[in-house]
């Protein structure tokens, strides 16, 4: 009888167009998925419009959530488990927003109109709700007793996901009634609210629309998932970088909108967005992501290290100068930016 044997050239070979293969389909898929993003922002933003502020921008950073959350429960549930990845997305949402969103659009509008007008009272009550959700989930679990840091224990884990969630609520509820006025854009020259100007079965359609896009947004974070973590695997990247990569992908649409309120000098809707999408990120992900770990049994690690946490101190100390004065300039915008410089090249070189 007849043995065949495969040339080892031939399984090199094969090898090689197997991996090529996967590149092609994780590039197809993240174009996919991209395409999806930019889709859901555009019909968000239509219903955005038509609701006005600060309703509108409800819609976007809800959306927005809907995207990190898919994506970070696919990569849960698939490959080898990862307690890491959560923190270290909802920690690379924070700095992206207070540094590199915040500073693009400071840059990108005061190069257009010298200096931009805001509420501080708006940007307050964001960083308000915002630090204590930062230090219950990244910083405290590394000084609670109960179980080993950086881990909570059921219990704990449970109570601040419910913390994150009233205190979310609770900032709803300041937006969207008791001092609405604090976050609505006001049209530069006369100081007077803008006005929808979307007619109403356009935003209807919008919101169908929206619905599907986002369908497909959590179909194919499902399928780009495993791309993520074999190709940083194979990439010899640091962990931390998948996280990096979630938070981009999540903040893509936020982003693009932002700047373009930025440079239509309208500053105070580029901060509802990005400092809102940060707020949402945290007060409905980790109620969201938490409950899921309790019931799979899947630990997370929230606690940062100290260098983290030295950098997240410092980048509140500076979004707090750079909100409280009520207006921006050049100077403020870059050094944001820095502060994101130092960020993704300590991920490279801890």
């Amino acid at each position: 009888m007849a043995t065949w044997v495969i040339p080892p050239a031939a399984l090199a070979a094969w090898a090689a167009v197997g991996h090529s293969a996967s590149i092609a389909a994780a590039i197809f898929i993240g174009a996919l998925m991209l395409g999806s993003v930019l889709i859901a922002v555009h019909h968000a933003e239509v219903v955005a419009h038509r609701l006005g502020e600060p309703f509108g921008t409800l819609v976007l950073t809800l959306s927005v959530t809907i995207i990190e959350v898919s994506l970070i429960v696919s990569m849960m549930m698939s490959g080898e488990p990862n307690p890491e990845l959560v923190r270290d997305t909802v920690h690379a949402v924070v700095i992206l927003v207070l540094n590199g969103v915040a500073g693009l659009c400071i840059v990108a509008g005061t190069l257009r109109h010298r200096e931009q007008e805001f509420s501080t009272a708006g940007a307050s009550a964001f960083l308000t709700v915002l630090m204590p959700m930062i230090v219950l989930v990244l910083v405290l679990p590394n000084y609670t007793t109960s179980a080993p840091g950086p881990f909570y224990s059921r219990s704990q884990l449970f109570f601040v996901a419910c913390v994150c969630l009233m205190l979310y609520g609770a900032f709803l509820f300041i937006q969207t009634v008791r001092h609405k006025d604090y976050f609505l854009a006001r049209i530069p020259a006369t100081g007077t609210p803008m006005e929808p100007t979307i007619s109403a079965s356009s935003a209807w359609i919008a919101g169908g629309m929206l619905i599907v896009s986002l369908l497909g947004v959590v179909l194919l974070a499902e399928a780009l998932a495993p791309f993520i973590e074999n190709g940083i695997a194979a990439s010899g990247a640091p962990a931390k970088l998948a996280g990096v990569i979630v938070a981009a992908i999540v903040l893509l649409p936020e982003t693009m909108a932002a700047l373009k309120a930025a440079r239509d000098n309208r500053l105070q809707t580029s901060i509802n967005l990005a400092l809102g999408s940060a707020v949402s990120s945290i007060g409905m992900t980790i109620p969201a992501i938490g409950m899921l770990s309790l019931w799979i049994g899947q630990p997370l690690a929230l606690g940062t290290d100290a260098g983290s946490t030295v950098l997240l101190a410092l980048s509140f100390v500076l979004a707090m100068l750079t909100y409280g004065q009520g207006r921006t300039n050049l100077l403020s915008g870059i050094v944001h930016l820095v502060l994101l410089a130092c960020y993704m090249f300590l991920i490279f070189a801890p």
